[in-house]
């Protein structure tokens, strides 16, 4: 690997970037292709059973997820929705895609729990519960001291919408953490097959922890601007990690670009995604 030193800095960006599409590409490949990733941590570790009860409103550690949830069927959307969809071209490696993924753009919420789920911790403190997301590094924080969710977000009079939204969140019985999050920019997806949102939706998390090793997520929409009634998003599952240890996943905005003008749009790539 050393010798990599002598070539010119647009070759080892160029070396960079092609390693990490290849790895990206493999999540769209078409069906009835082989999966052709290493395997992932969440499929490296064995399975170690219950490992006793799950312990009393507490989440805190690092859990490994799948590459991707199970994605939900998502309902008829309302005209406007409709509208804002035929906009979307979910396609990171496609010169044509305004596919945030494409240039690192943040994620966003909810597609943050939906999408690139390989990895998750939770960190709790007096008055609120920070959930980490391995990819990009991504940190929210989850109010737990009774408040309420801020009104009118996005609106004249309100606050300005995040990324992220604004969430609180509280205990269901003894190992649910039932998390309520809005005012998120309307500029992002809800997931990876580009479905949009308005700034007024509203999204549950509820992270159940069924056992000491065994977490449970659900994440549901309500968006009447969008969607014409409250529906699941995605479902995952997620595995207590023996070490703790996590890893590193980063999407790098230089070696994203460097990517599109060296690759894909000289070659005027086009990866199929699959059906929306």
């Amino acid at each position: 690997m050393k010798n990599l030193l002598i070539f010119p800095t647009i070759a080892l960006a160029a070396l960079a970037t092609f390693s990490t599409a290849v790895q990206a590409q493999q999540v769209f490949r078409r069906p009835g292709e082989p999966e052709q990733r290493p395997p992932s941590l969440y499929q490296k570790i064995q399975d170690t059973g219950p490992g006793g009860p799950a312990p009393h409103h507490d989440l805190s550690g690092s859990w490994a997820g799948p590459l991707e949830p199970q994605a939900g069927e998502v309902p008829p959307m309302t005209a406007l929705g409709q509208t804002l969809f035929k906009l979307n071209i979910p396609d990171p490696f496609s010169p044509h895609s305004n596919d945030p993924w494409a240039t690192c753009d943040p994620f966003g919420f909810p597609r943050s729990a939906t999408n690139e789920t390989r990895g998750i911790a939770f960190a709790q403190m007096p008055d609120r519960v920070v959930i980490m997301t391995q990819y990009q590094k991504i940190w929210r924080e989850v109010w737990m001291d009774g408040r309420k969710l801020p009104q009118n977000v996005g609106h004249k009079g309100g606050l300005d919408s995040k990324w992220y939204g604004f969430s609180v969140g509280h205990w269901d019985g003894d190992s649910t953490l039932v998390v309520e999050t809005t005012g998120v920019d309307d500029s992002t997806w809800i997931d990876r097959r580009g479905y949009p949102h308005s700034v007024d939706m509203h999204v549950e998390e509820r992270y159940a922890r069924v056992d000491h090793n065994h977490l449970e997520l659900t994440v549901t929409i309500d968006d009447p601007k969008i969607y014409t009634k409250p529906f699941v998003i995605a479902t995952n599952k997620f595995k207590w990690i023996p070490d703790q240890e996590d890893e590193e996943q980063l999407c790098v905005p230089s070696q994203a670009i460097t990517y599109l003008n060296n690759v894909a749009i000289p070659a005027s790539q086009s990866q199929p995604t699959g059906k929306k």
